[in-house]
């Protein structure tokens, strides 16, 4: 069995209210980047954000994060297309990841393509209601083309992110059709608690997901909203790789709020426990088959 692949997932678009070691800035996101890698993660995935909070699609904000990291680290580095919040067209929402490539310094390893589009609105348990109900995050078949293009255009590796089975669905055409190529680095993105645009994280959520997976495809697993460590052992078992952080979950049960890199160690711990070494930068990328 491979070595796991660790990712760590550091804001995304999650709030303090829930754990107050959510970085925000872009110092605050190297560091915690940087503090991942040394407890064992090979990836790290984040989200440009204001000091308050809000989201922050100025490509400086990834301009500076990803040389801060890269000065001080060979840690592969995922960077975001904005999610729902970056509502433009193809271009416009892959611009920031042009801006990146424009220096060695700035380059990132990774692309992401959500394979599809779905109705993303936040669901409030107290009032038993919706708080959104017009938020589509829209992904065309020429969309994700373009993108594909670009990121073999400049040699980056596809994070292919798969929120139900007809995202999968995709994937496995785009792999006959020649727009992806094996190895392809597939996310499973299940959901829960206020969102439930994915499958539910639970064993039947994930094994909808993976009965389902083409050939060709090396799969890593997230629960947007929910708390992933209810399934970390059977993807280890299984072969699967993790990709976690507060950026998702608050992790605080307990009373206790844990770091971005204390989550990333629990996950390490566990998977040599269950006889899986975590793979390092260079075994990712020979996993991976990145260039």
């Amino acid at each position: 069995m491979d070595k796991i692949i660790i990712e760590a997932r550091v804001n995304e678009l999650a709030t303090r209210r829930g754990n107050p070691h959510v970085p925000f800035l872009p110092s605050e996101v190297v560091t915690d980047c940087l503090a991942c890698a040394d407890a064992g993660a090979s990836i790290v995935h984040f989200h440009g954000r204001t000091e308050d909070g809000a989201p922050d699609h100025d490509p400086a904000f990834y301009l500076e994060t990803n040389a801060g990291i890269r000065a001080k680290s060979d840690v592969l580095i995922h960077p975001t297309l904005g999610y729902v919040a970056n509502d433009t067209d193809a271009a416009g929402r892959f611009a920031a990841i042009e801006r990146m490539m424009e220096a060695p310094e700035t380059r990132p390893d990774f692309a992401p393509m959500d394979c599809g589009s779905l109705n993303v609105d936040w669901w409030n348990p107290e009032r038993g209601e919706y708080d959104t109900t017009d938020l589509i995050y829209k992904n065309s078949t020429a969309t994700l083309m373009y993108f594909a293009e670009r990121i073999r255009h400049h040699g980056l590796t596809p994070y292919l992110v798969s929120w139900n089975v007809s995202f999968t669905r995709q994937i496995e055409q785009f792999l006959k059709m020649g727009v992806l190529k094996a190895p392809a680095f597939t996310c499973f993105c299940m959901t829960d608690e206020i969102i439930f645009a994915g499958h539910p994280g639970t064993v039947a959520g994930l094994d909808a997901h993976t009965a389902f997976l083409p050939e060709g495809c090396v799969w890593t697993v997230v629960n947007y909203k929910g708390d992933l460590f209810q399934l970390t052992e059977k993807i280890i078992r299984e072969g699967g790789h993790i990709s976690i952080g507060l950026g998702d979950y608050a992790y605080a049960e307990g009373g206790r709020n844990l770091t971005n890199p204390q989550v990333i160690e629990r996950v390490v711990a566990q998977a040599r426990n269950l006889g899986r070494e975590v793979a390092d930068v260079a075994e990712t990328r020979a996993i991976l088959g990145m260039n």
